[in-house]
């Protein structure tokens, strides 16, 4: 319960960070001098919810009980069914067959990327641990 609590507030206060820095941005780059106030709160709250589920779910790669697939398969559809559920609430996606299509391609296409990368790694990590194992 404790590791959960931690990791709530940590996702919490990065989603908060990610607003505050695309809100910087949108102003710096994008020559905006005024926000509309009732947006920007409606997109805080998505991000620092968004923040949220990205850091919570990832706990359930820490169930021994399942096998990598069964963790994979349930994180996959936790963030998916939260991730577009919000996108079309708050309106970050539209609801166009296209603008779906697109969104779903590039979110599986960097799910799948992010998914592998930290395979890889921890997968290394594993081999350095048992070569150090070896060792003594």
């Amino acid at each position: 319960m404790k590791t959960f609590a931690v990791r709530s507030i940590a996702g919490i206060f990065f989603g908060a960070f990610l607003t505050v820095m695309i809100t910087i941005c949108l102003i710096y780059f994008g020559n905006k001098e005024t926000l509309e106030g009732q947006l920007f709160i409606k997109n805080a709250f998505a991000n620092m919810f968004c923040g949220w589920f990205f850091s919570v779910t990832p706990l359930y790669f820490e169930i021994k009980s399942l096998h990598l697939w069964q963790q994979t398969a349930l994180h996959f559809v936790t963030v998916t069914f939260l991730y577009f559920v919000l996108s079309f609430g708050v309106g970050w996606v539209t609801l166009s067959v296209e603008s779906v299509l697109s969104f779903a391609g590039l979110f599986v296409g960097l799910y799948a990327i992010i998914w592998i990368c930290f395979y890889l790694y921890f997968k290394n990590e594993a081999k350095k641990l048992n070569d150090d194992l070896q060792h003594i």
